[in-house]
């Protein structure tokens, strides 16, 4: 359960954003506002078609109505299954085609506008803001939940515990006798840990990268002097695949660096994200660079608003802002 600090985090963390808020609780009134227009819009143009071709549907895209491609980091992309398909259970009239990639291949594709949205672990940089300002489109990006990296060993390794230099000093080749194991050297936490560490050149026979979390899992379960680097969501999300879950550890991390750094260790949880003591967290926002008002803007509407945010915090993560609960007191039982 979460305690006392935990709740009085969130609490200020969701009075802290009213823009976020106030946007989003506007963008939800406007789905509750066009659903039933655009349902019976589709119905309508649907029934228009003739006999024989009833598998064509003359639906107009709208905030709740038509196609829309979303890339997504693929250290989120269990979550932002999750998140689609509770959405398209509500609008039957929408179809939202998630693309994972790695950070680095998910922000190209969004520069090259092969998708309009994305869920992606940072910010565009100005240079890559630059290319969407050219064109006149004012960009909707919103936090929707935050996650931590996850470092893990074999139960046969002695360490317990690691500091966030000494996983800086692996990354430059200044650790003998250990290694670090990406889920993609192209993923964001490869780009986090490199940015924390200042690390300009990493020493590639310190550092490997594998396709997928199968494979990571697999390579810790045989290598006792590797380290495994990869998403708290992730690793909840394969954990029970594992065929020895006792060969592998989470590894308690040093909080050492940063304005709440306190020397003391502690492992990845909701507790410690929210209240800042895990070091290594990062947030995934929701990004809708789309030149109109289409489906881009519901689907940010539903990751952000109520609903989406209690899939996040029924997840194990954070969620931007912390759902409502409404309580009925009686004064009989």
């Amino acid at each position: 359960m979460l305690n006392k600090s935990v709740i009085k985090v969130m609490i200020m963390r969701f009075f802290g954003d009213y823009k976020r808020v106030l946007y989003s609780s506007c963008l939800i009134l406007m789905v509750f506002t066009f659903n039933f227009g655009c349902q019976r819009s589709a119905v309508k143009e649907t029934s228009q078609v003739g006999e024989g071709d009833s598998s064509r549907t003359q639906s107009k895209e709208d905030i709740l109505v038509g196609t829309l491609n979303v890339l997504v980091d693929e250290a989120g992309l269990s979550l932002a299954e999750e998140q689609k398909e509770v959405f398209l259970s509500s609008y039957y009239n929408a179809k939202v085609n998630l693309i994972a990639k790695p950070e680095v291949m998910a922000v190209q594709d969004l520069l090259s506008e092969k998708a309009g949205v994305a869920i992606l672990a940072r910010k565009l940089n100005e240079e890559e803001e630059g290319f969407f300002t050219k064109r006149g489109i004012v960009p909707r990006v919103f936090p929707v939940w935050s996650d931590a990296i996850v470092l893990i060993n074999n139960t046969n390794s002695q360490d317990t515990s690691v500091r966030v230099e000494d996983v800086f000093k692996i990354m430059q080749g200044s650790a003998v006798g250990k290694k670090l194991v990406f889920h993609n050297i192209n993923s964001s936490h490869f780009r986090l840990l490199k940015d924390l560490g200042n690390i300009d050149k990493v020493a590639s026979n310190f550092v490997d990268g594998v396709n997928e979390i199968e494979e990571l899992l697999e390579a810790i379960e045989a290598d006792a002097h590797a380290v495994g680097v990869l998403g708290y969501n992730e690793y909840l999300n394969f954990k029970s695949s594992l065929s020895n879950k006792n060969n592998i550890r989470i590894l308690s991390l040093g909080n050492t660096v940063g304005e709440h750094a306190d020397g003391l260790y502690y492992k990845p949880s909701q507790s410690t994200i929210a209240t800042q003591k895990y070091p290594l967290r990062h947030t995934f926002y929701v990004m809708n660079y789309q030149p109109n008002m289409g489906l881009g803007v519901g689907f940010s509407a539903f990751v952000t608003g109520d609903r989406g945010q209690r899939i996040v915090l029924k997840s194990g993560l954070l969620p931007a802002t912390m759902p409502g609960r409404e309580l009925i007191i009686r004064d009989k039982i």
